[in-house]
C-alpha cells in the first residue's frame, strides 16, 4: 500500500523516507502501532514563504517535514530577531505538543515548498488511549532531544566570530549538506543575513569572517554554495 505522502507529492517533491510511525521519538513501537500512526495523520501542503506556525500561536499540532525546509526565527520585543534552526526533511517540528498546553517559541517559516505530516492535540491524545505505549516510548526519548538541543548551544559559546561562524556553518553542513569530493556542501543558499542571525552577530562582521574562513581553507565557495572540506 503506497503512503498518503506519495500520492500527495505526485513525484514532484523529494520526500524524507521515514514515516511519522518511524520518528525518533516512537522507539521501539510495535508494526501494529507505527501504521496506526501512519494511517491516521494529517498532511498538508506549503508554499515558500508560507508560515507552518507563529509564534505566540497555541501549541495544537505536531509536524514530521517529509518534503521542502524550515526556518525557526525567534522574535523579541524590541523588533529583532534571529534564526535558531533550519529543519529539514525528516526533521520533526511541535515537540512542545508533548508538555502542558503553550505557545509556540518561535515562529516556522517555509523556504521551500513543502509537505508535513502530522497530528493535532486532540487526535494525539486519542492515539495514546488507544496505543499506551506511544506515550511510553515518548517520556524514554524526549531527553535525548534536550541534550542534542544543549549540544548546539556551543556554536553560540565562542566569542571568536570566525570559530563561531565555523561552528553554525559545520553544523548546517551536518544536517543539510551532501558529500562531494572536497567536503561537505551546503545545498542552499546562506545568505549574510541569515548567517547573521544563526550566530548572533552583525553582517559586517560576517563579511569579515567568511573572507577570513576562505583565506585560510576552513571553507570552500563554488557556485555560491558553500563546502567544509573533510
Amino acid at each position: 500500500m503506497s503512503c498518503k505522502c506519495d500520492e500527495i507529492a505526485g513525484g514532484v517533491m523529494d520526500l524524507a523516507p521515514v514515516c511519522i510511525g518511524n520518528l525518533w521519538i516512537f522507539q521501539n513501537l510495535t508494526p501494529e502501532e507505527i501504521i496506526a500512526l501512519s494511517k491516521d495523520a494529517n498532511r498538508q501542503q506549503l508554499k515558500k514563504g508560507d508560515l507552518l506556525f507563529r509564534q505566540g500561536d497555541n501549541v495544537d499540532e505536531m509536524f514530521l517535514i517529509k518534503a521542502g525546509r524550515i526556518k525557526m526565527d525567534k522574535f523579541f520585543e524590541d523588533g529583532s530577531q534571529i534564526t535558531l534552526d533550519i529543519r529539514k526533511p525528516g526533521d520533526f517540528l511541535g515537540e512542545s505538543m508533548f508538555s502542558e498546553q503553550g505557545t509556540y517559541p518561535v515562529c516556522a517559516t517555509c523556504i521551500e515548498d513543502t509537505l508535513t505530516c502530522g497530528f493535532t492535540r486532540k487526535a494525539f491524545e486519542e492515539k495514546i488511549l488507544a496505543y499506551p505505549n506511544i506515550g511510553l516510548q515518548i517520556i524514554k526519548t524526549l531527553s535525548k532531544r534536550i541534550n542534542h538541543l544543549t549540544g548546539r548551544v556551543g556554536s553560540m559559546a565562542a566569542t571568536n566570530i570566525e570559530d563561531r561562524l565555523f561552528r553554525v556553518l559545520s553544523n548546517v553542513a551536518k544536517e543539510h549538506g551532501n558529500k562531494k569530493d572536497q567536503g561537505v556542501e551546503i545545498r542552499f543558499p546562506l545568505t549574510h543575513e541569515d548567517l547573521s542571525f544563526l550566530t548572533g552577530a552583525h553582517r559586517v562582521s560576517i563579511t569579515r569572517a567568511m573572507k577570513a574562513l576562505k583565506d585560510s581553507g576552513r571553507i570552500l565557495l563554488k557556485d555560491k554554495l558553500l563546502i567544509i572540506p573533510t
